[in-house]
């Protein structure tokens, strides 16, 4: 009986080994063959991995902080006229040529809403029931139609309405479409180069935008 168990062992050490090995690869039995020379690529290089002092590690995050970033576009939606006139004095104490003011129309932006709720625990649970609805929402723009989500922005009412249907068909039925804004005009802050120079100056803006946010042009 041991001889039979000794056997076995050996036969099965022996199997073993031929099949790590890939000699039994032509009987289609064998380990799965990795032939992806990207991988290699891919590989994290030990020998280039550097452990820093703790000095060595400050001076280059210092190094980093002192990279100059490269300059950016920012640009306001449509302002009024009170807005505009509320800026111009602050702009005049920047350079030259770093600010200029754009006609704009922002066409009027229609909604899928839901809402408005009682409060903020009845939000909470529409947003887990559109979650997993697999549907994906917003809280709106305009301030009026809080608290309430919206479900998506469209510049017609014809397209709301047809996506509209869309969610109802895979289980939204309590949603409608709602004017989020009407058509806006008015005049647009465009900032086309602010740099490292500029950019603490930005806070000036803050007061007379009155909370309207800069954002990267279009």
């Amino acid at each position: 009986m041991l001889r039979l168990i000794v056997l076995l062992l050996l036969l099965a050490n022996g199997g073993y080994f031929a099949w790590s090995q890939g000699y039994l690869l032509p009987w289609g039995v064998g380990p799965l063959q990795q032939a992806e020379p990207q991988r290699l690529a891919q590989q994290i290089k030990p020998e280039a991995i550097r452990v820093l002092k703790a000095d060595d590690l400050k001076r280059a995050e210092t190094a980093a902080a002192q990279t100059p970033r490269p300059p950016e576009c920012l640009a306001t939606a449509a302002l009024d006229d009170s807005a505009v006139t509320s800026l111009r004095p602050v702009l005049d104490t920047w350079p030259a040529g770093s600010w200029s003011f754009e006609p704009l129309v922002e066409p009027a932006r229609w909604i899928i809403y839901m809402g408005k709720y009682a409060g903020v625990e009845q939000v909470a649970r529409k947003r887990a029931e559109l979650r997993q609805l697999g549907i994906s929402f917003e809280a709106p723009a305009n301030p009026e139609l809080e608290p309430g989500l919206s479900l998506g922005g469209f510049t017609s009412e014809a397209a709301a309405n047809q996506q509209l249907q869309a969610l109802a068909d895979g289980g939204v039925h309590t949603a409608r479409v709602v004017q989020e804004r009407p058509e806006q005009r008015g005049q647009r802050l465009v900032l086309a180069a602010v740099d490292d120079n500029l950019r603490p100056r930005l806070d000036e803006l803050k007061a007379p935008l009155n909370a309207r946010p800069l954002k990267a042009c279009r």
